[in-house]
C-alpha cells in the first residue's frame, strides 16, 4: 500500500508486514494518507514534534466496505514519522505546502534553541546566526521595532525586505510605504524564516528577500497549556508575557498577550507597549483546513531625538529632546484556507486586512539635532510642536495552487499563484500642536498637508520543479506584476500635484539544486525590483527633497552555495552572492543656488554587491566522542562579507551606503545538565550613510557609522521540563556605538545604541 503526507512530497510504501517509516519530517500537523488497490483510502491527522518519534496504528478496510469490521480489518503495525530535533539553524525544505524553496538560499532560526534576551527582542542575538544581517537598532531610540538589511541594502525600518508574520505582510504598505512598525515579540515567535533575493518570484518586490516571523501554535487534542514569562531589568524594564494553546477534536488554538514597560537607557526614551494575537484552526474535513488570526499592537513611545557627532562624543547617553512622542496602533486580520483537491493537487488561499496608524507630536527636524528646544524667554513657553497622522488600510489575497505530476521517472511539481492587493495611506502633516511636553495630539491650527496615496497591485507567478533523477532539480519561474500608484489631496507646498502612475514588471528566474549525502549544492539567478515609495512621489515627514524624475529600481540576485550536515557535529552553509541594482534611489548631499546645503533622493546610478555569506556550527565534544552527560559545547560563526560599489552614475567608485564590508557574529554555548551558558560577539565594520560617502556633517544627519564590536551573554537554569530562570547582560563592555543616522524621526541625527544593561527572566509552563 502507498502512504504519503498530504501537501508534501513525502511518500513511501508498506513492506510485507504492513510497516513503513518516514524520516526527517518537518515539525507540524499533517494528514497521513493510506491507499491501495483493494482497500478504501484512509486519512488521519498526526502531529510531528521535534526530536520525537510519532507512532500510529492504522486499520484499513476492503474497498467499498467502509470502516472494516474486526474480522476483515488489516492492521498496519506502526506508522513511524520521525522529525529531527531542531537545532538553532536549519534550512527550508524543497517544497512546503504550496511554496517552493528548491535551489534557494534559506535560513530558519529556531528560537527555543537559543539562550538570548527575548524580552527586549535584541535582534543581534535573536537573528545573530543569519549571515550578513545588518541591524538598525532603533527600537529603544524612539521607534517601535529594529530594522534589518542584507547584502548591503538599507536596514532602516527593513524597507528593502518583504516582512511577514505567518506568511502575511505586516508592513504599512509593501508597494508604497514598506516601513516596518510592528514585529511580534520574540517570546511569541517559534521561528524566523529567511529567503534571500530569489524570493521575488513567489513573494513580490524588494531585493532583500522575505523574512517571516512564524508564531507558536497550539498542540491538537490537548488541554489548555499556559506559559508565563516575567522579566525585570535595567532602567525600569518590566516585561510580562502570557500564552495559552491547545486543541480539542477538529479545533486547535493559540493566543498570547505581552506588556512591556521601559524607562529607557537615555532620558526621554520611556515606552509602554501591549501586543497580542489569537489564532484558531478548524479541520473541516480530511481535505480542508480553515484558520483565522488577529494580531494587535498598542504603544506609546517617548523619542529622545538625535545627536550631532560632537554631542555623541561628549555623551552618547544624553537627550536634547523632551517633547517628542510616537504611537503606532497596529491591527492585522488574516483568514486562510488549505485544501487538498486531490492526492496531487493542493490549494491555499489567504485573505488579510491591515488597518493601522502612525501618529506623532514632536519638535520636528527643522534646524537638525542641534536646534535647541528651549523655553522662549518672551513667551515663557516652548514653541508649538508639529502634529502628524498617518492611516493605513490595505487588503491582500494570495492564492496558490500546487500540482504534483509524474514525468522523467520522478515526481514533478508545478506551483502557480495570484496576488491581488489594494492599499491606501492617508497622510496629514504640518499640523500646529500645543506648546506642552506630554503626549498630546491636539491641534491649535489645521494640517498644512492632507494627502492620500493609493496602490493597486495584481501579480501572477508560475514555477515548475523539474526533478532529473533523484538528486538534481531545476526550477524555472516567471512573475508578472501590474502596479498603479496614485496621489490626491492638498499641500502647502505648491510643488504637489495629484498624479496616477502605472507600471508593469516582468521577472524571470532559474534555481537548481543537487542533493548529496546529507548536503546539497544550490544556486539561483532571479530578477527583482523595488517600487517607488510614496515618499518619492511627494516628500513626507522629511527635510530631504525628491527628484521628480525618479524611476523604479530593478536588477537581479544570484546565489551559489553548499550546505548541510557532516555527521552530528558539523552543520554549515557556505555561499556567495552577486546583486545587481540598477537605478537605485538614495540620499545625496547637494548645495543650492544660495550655497545652502540640502539632501535629496535621486536615482543615483547602478551598484553591484558581491560577497560571501557563511554559517558554520561545530560541536567539538561530540566530534571527540565525549558523552553528552559530560556536557555539550557548540561554537558557531555567521559571517557576511560584502563588497558594494557604485559602478555607474555620478558616484561611480563610491561605497554603497549602509553596506558594511564585514558583519561577523561568533558565539559559544555550553550545556551541562540543566544549565546553559551562551555568549555572542558581534562585529560590524564602518558604514557610510549617503552616496557621497560623507565622512561627517555639522548636523550629524549624514556621515560615517564607525565600526563597533559588542559582547552579549546569558545563563539559563532549567527546573524540570516547564520552568526556567535566565539572566543576562547586553553590551557587556558598555561600548558607545550607533547603527543609524536619520534626517527625520526618531532623530534627526545620530540615534545612539544602548549601553550596558542586564535582565532576569522567570519562565513557567503549566
Amino acid at each position: 500500500m502507498a502512504v504519503s503526507l498530504a501537501t508534501t512530497p513525502l511518500a513511501t510504501t508498506t513492506d510485507s508486514a504492513g510497516a513503513f517509516a518516514l524520516q526527517d519530517v518537518a515539525i507540524g500537523i499533517y494528514t497521513v494518507v493510506v491507499s491501495g488497490r483493494d482497500v478504501d483510502t484512509l486519512r488521519t491527522l498526526i502531529t510531528v514534534l521535534g526530536g520525537q518519534t510519532t507512532r500510529l496504528a492504522l486499520i484499513v478496510g476492503p474497498r467499498g466496505r467502509g470502516i472494516a469490521p474486526p474480522e476483515l480489518a488489516q492492521l498496519l503495525p506502526a506508522v513511524v514519522v520521525r522529525a529531527p530535533k531542531p537545532g538553532a539553524m536549519s534550512n527550508l525544505p524543497e517544497v512546503r505546502g504550496t511554496v517552493s524553496y528548491a535551489g534557494q538560499k534559506t535560513e530558519v532560526v529556531e528560537l527555543d534553541s537559543l539562550t538570548v534576551n527575548t524580552a527586549e527582542d535584541k535582534s543581534r542575538e535573536v537573528l545573530g546566526r543569519v549571515p550578513g544581517v545588518n541591524i538598525s537598532e532603533t527600537e529603544n531610540g524612539g521607534f517601535p521595532s529594529n530594522g534589518i538589511g542584507l547584502r548591503g541594502l538599507n536596514p532602516t525600518q527593513s524597507i528593502e525586505m518583504n516582512v511577514r508574520q505567518d506568511g502575511v505582510n505586516i508592513v504599512a504598505d509593501l508597494y508604497g510605504y514598506p516601513e516596518t512598525y510592528y514585529t511580534p515579540p520574540a517570546e511569541a515567535v517559534e521561528r524566523v524564516e529567511f529567503v534571500r533575493g530569489s524570493a521575488s518570484l513567489q513573494f513580490g518586490p524588494q531585493f532583500g528577500g522575505v523574512v517571516d516571523y512564524v508564531l507558536r501554535d497550539g498542540p491538537p487534542n490537548t488541554p489548555p497549556t499556559f506559559t508565563v514569562d516575567q522579566t525585570g531589568g535595567s532602567y525600569g524594564l518590566f516585561d510580562s508575557y502570557l500564552s495559552v494553546g491547545g486543541g480539542s477534536g477538529r479545533w486547535t488554538y493559540f493566543g498570547y498577550a505581552q506588556y512591556r514597560g521601559d524607562q529607557g537607557w537615555r532620558p526621554n526614551s520611556d515606552i509602554a507597549q501591549v501586543s497580542a494575537a489569537g489564532r484558531v484552526h478548524y479541520q473541516a474535513s480530511d481535505h480542508v483546513r480553515l484558520s483565522l488570526e488577529y494580531s494587535l499592537l498598542r504603544n506609546r513611545i517617548h523619542m529622545p531625538g538625535g545627536l550631532t557627532d560632537s554631542s555623541f562624543q561628549a555623551d552618547p547617553g544624553q537627550s536634547l529632546r523632551v517633547r517628542n512622542w510616537l504611537a503606532t496602533p497596529w491591527n492585522v486580520v488574516a483568514a486562510s484556507l488549505e485544501a487538498e483537491l486531490s492526492p496531487k493537487a493542493h490549494l491555499t488561499s489567504t485573505l488579510s486586512y491591515m488597518f493601522s496608524q502612525r501618529y506623532l507630536v514632536w519638535r520636528n527636524e527643522d534646524g537638525g539635532p542641534g536646534a535647541i528646544d528651549s523655553i522662549d524667554p518672551t513667551t515663557l513657553t516652548y514653541i508649538p510642536r508639529e502634529v502628524e497622522r498617518e492611516y493605513f488600510n490595505n487588503a491582500t489575497d494570495e492564492t496558490r495552487l500546487r500540482w504534483d505530476y509524474p514525468g522523467l521517472g520522478a515526481t514533478q511539481t508545478f506551483i502557480t499563484g495570484l496576488r491581488v492587493f489594494s492599499g491606501t495611506m492617508h497622510r496629514q502633516e504640518d499640523g500646529v500642536g500645543t506648546t506642552g511636553s506630554d503626549f498630546d495630539m491636539s491641534l491649535v491650527a489645521p494640517y498644512g498637508t492632507d494627502v492620500s496615496f493609493g496602490s493597486t497591485n495584481v501579480a501572477g507567478f508560475a514555477e515548475n520543479i523539474f526533478h532529473v533523477g533523484h538528486r538534481l532539480s531545476l526550477t524555472p519561474g516567471v512573475r508578472v506584476e501590474f502596479l498603479r500608484s496614485t496621489t490626491a489631496g492638498y499641500a502647502a507646498d505648491s510643488a504637489f500635484a495629484p498624479l496616477a502612475k502605472n507600471r508593469t514588471f516582468a521577472l524571470a528566474g532559474l534555481s537548481a539544486q543537487y542533493d548529496l549525502s546529507g548536503t546539497n549544492v544550490y544556486g539561483n539567478l532571479t530578477q527583482a525590483y523595488r517600487p517607488i515609495e510614496y515618499s518619492y512621489l511627494y516628500p513626507i515627514g522629511s527635510a530631504t527633497r525628491v527628484d521628480p524624475n525618479l524611476v523604479d529600481p530593478s536588477g537581479f540576485n544570484a546565489d551559489l552555495g553548499w550546505r548541510g550536515e557532516l555527521g552530528p557535529a558539523v552543520s554549515f552553509d557556505l555561499g556567495c552572492f552577486y546583486l545587481y541594482y540598477h537605478n537605485r534611489i538614495d540620499v545625496v548631499s547637494l548645495v543650492d543656488a544660495t550655497g545652502a546645503p540640502y539632501t535629496e533622493y535621486e536615482n543615483t546610478g547602478t551598484s553591484v554587491h558581491e560577497g560571501v555569506e557563511t554559517y558554520l556550527s561545530v560541536r567539538p565534544l561530540s566530534w571527540l566522542g565525549v558523552a553528552p552527560a559530560s556536557g555539550t559545547l557548540e561554537l558557531w560563526e555567521a559571517l557576511g562579507y560584502t563588497h558594494a560599489r557604485y559602478t555607474a552614475g555620478a558616484f561611480t567608485g563610491n561605497t554603497v551606503e549602509y553596506a558594511p564590508a564585514v558583519v561577523s557574529r561568533f558565539g559559544a554555548s555550553f550545556t551541562r545538565g540543566r544549565t546553559t551558558l551562551a555568549v555572542t560577539w558581534s562585529l560590524v565594520t564602518k558604514q557610510y550613510t549617503d552616496a557621497n560617502n560623507t565622512i561627517a556633517s555639522p548636523d550629524g544627519e549624514t556621515g560615517v557609522i564607525p565600526s563597533y564590536g559588542l559582547v552579549d551573554g546569558s545563563v539559563q537554569l532549567r527546573f524540570g521540563e516547564r520552568a526556567a530562570l535566565q539572566a543576562g547582560v547586553n553590551n557587556v563592555a558598555n561600548v558607545a556605538y550607533f547603527t543609524t543616522r536619520t534626517t527625520e524621526y526618531p532623530g534627526p541625527g545620530i540615534i545612539p545604541g544602548i549601553g550596558r544593561t542586564g535582565y532576569l527572566t522567570f519562565r513557567l509552563g503549566m
